[in-house]
């Protein structure tokens, strides 16, 4: 009877065992034995292969970010995933906030890929993540409205230096000045331009005016002088400088007129660099050194609603006469928290960092659909390393290695994984 059973038994696990060995077993023994042998395939290579996964470049890129990965994505993920879970015990629309941290889990990694590649785009008009930090810089540092002027022809300014412009002559009070510049496209004027005044002499001051000089159509508009289409530069700075000291300086009005004291006679005016700096646009999210920190945080913005969920599924079974226990006895809430809360829910915790542990080890479509090409290499996992030898270099060889290689770091954190589900199990 026990045989039949036995029989049975194995009857309805052999179509299991059968799949399990075709695309598990034999994958990985064939990977362990390719990963011996040389590009062609026919040559055995010995260790040459293992002995590339410390001496390539690439690949020891891929293992430095791959560290990177394990250390804070798990980390931050679970951290987050902790507090929203505890938060969202004490409001009343928790359900709908845990509903919308959760749904990024619902999109797929290309998905989630495509969205990020947006996000970080260095363009602050395309771009989420510079836009809103081009919005913050700007409000303590507002960039020039006149990045792109310079004088033109026949022009009295010349180059003074590290991107200003000064007369070439001493201006004396008087004797209105042109201070005239080009290359601000008319739709990029400030929206408080108005058109250009013309200086009006004043024997006790210093006038002049400072405007776009420049009319649309061949031959139209006199050169050096106002003309009734061109506008202004508003909130231009003029310094007078003598003896390269600036003794007096001015702001442009909306026309672009502006005056200077007396004191001024015999300066050189002087347009700062400052009038012209380029516009702030934001850091490079997808450069060199920021492109896997940003990956790492469009990984986090997936998984934080995972390890929320199971997080609060244990915090629902904590004790509750445990934690007002410890409030009756004189804890602060935060004292609660770090020293009953955490310890109750230690073991939800190790389960879920060693699970994204395992998850961040094999993280392959974000980094290869974010990173652009020019900083992929920086961005490097070892999954995507392993794809470009197996695929893009034909190193089939060295490809097995990185895949037998990364099996051995997932086993022990999945053996560890497993025997502390059986612990629990067992209590």
């Amino acid at each position: 009877m026990t045989g039949t059973r036995t029989a049975i038994a194995a009857l309805f696990l052999l179509p299991a065992l059968v799949l399990l060995g075709a695309l598990v077993v034999y994958p990985i023994g064939y990977s362990v034995v390719r990963s011996f042998y040389d590009q062609s395939g026919d040559g055995f290579a010995g260790f040459d292969n293992y002995q590339a996964l410390f001496t390539d470049d690439g690949i020891r890129t891929a293992l430095k970010n791959n560290i990177i990965w394990v250390v804070f994505a798990p980390t931050v993920a679970t951290a987050l995933g902790l507090i929203f879970a505890v938060l969202t015990e004490r409001v009343r629309w928790g359900t709908a906030f845990k509903l919308v941290v959760f749904m990024p889990m619902a999109i797929s990694m290309l998905a989630a890929g495509i969205i990020f590649r947006l996000v970080y785009d260095q363009d602050p008009d395309k771009g989420v993540a510079n836009a809103v930090w081009v919005g913050v810089h700007d409000t303590f540092a507002q960039s020039s409205a006149f990045p792109k002027a310079h004088p033109g022809r026949e022009s009295p300014l010349e180059p003074a230096g590290g991107g200003a412009f000064i007369t070439k002559e001493p201006v004396r009070p008087g004797e209105p000045v042109v201070l005239p510049l080009v290359g601000v496209a008319p739709d990029l004027m400030p929206d408080g331009a108005k058109p250009a005044g013309k200086p009006q002499a004043d024997p006790g001051k210093i006038t002049g005016t400072t405007w776009q000089d420049f009319t649309r159509g061949k031959g139209v508009g006199t050169l050096g002088a106002p003309d009734p289409s061109e506008f202004g530069y508003p909130g231009m700075r003029i310094e007078a400088v003598k003896d390269g000291k600036v003794v007096a300086s001015a702001t442009a009005a909306d026309d672009g007129t502006f005056s200077l004291p007396a004191s001024a006679e015999g300066a050189l005016l002087r347009l700062p660099a400052d009038n012209f700096k380029e516009p702030y646009n934001g850091l490079d999210w997808l450069g060199p050194s920021l492109v896997t920190p940003a990956i790492i945080g469009s990984y986090i913005w997936m998984w934080a609603g995972f390890a929320m969920v199971l997080i609060a599924a244990g915090l629902a079974g904590v004790p509750r006469e445990l934690l007002e226990a410890a409030r009756v006895d004189g804890a602060s809430e935060w004292q609660v928290f770090r020293r009953v809360t955490v310890p109750l829910l230690a073991p939800v915790l190790a389960v879920v960092t060693v699970t994204l542990m395992i998850n961040v080890l094999k993280v392959f479509d974000l980094v290869f659909i974010i990173a652009p090409g020019s900083s992929q290499d920086d961005a490097n996992v070892l999954a995507l390393e392993l794809y470009r030898k197996g695929f893009a270099e034909d190193q089939p060889g060295v490809a097995s290695a990185i895949a037998v290689f990364l099996l051995l770091l997932v086993i022990p954190v999945m053996w560890f994984n497993v025997r502390r589900l059986r612990r629990e199990v067992r209590r």
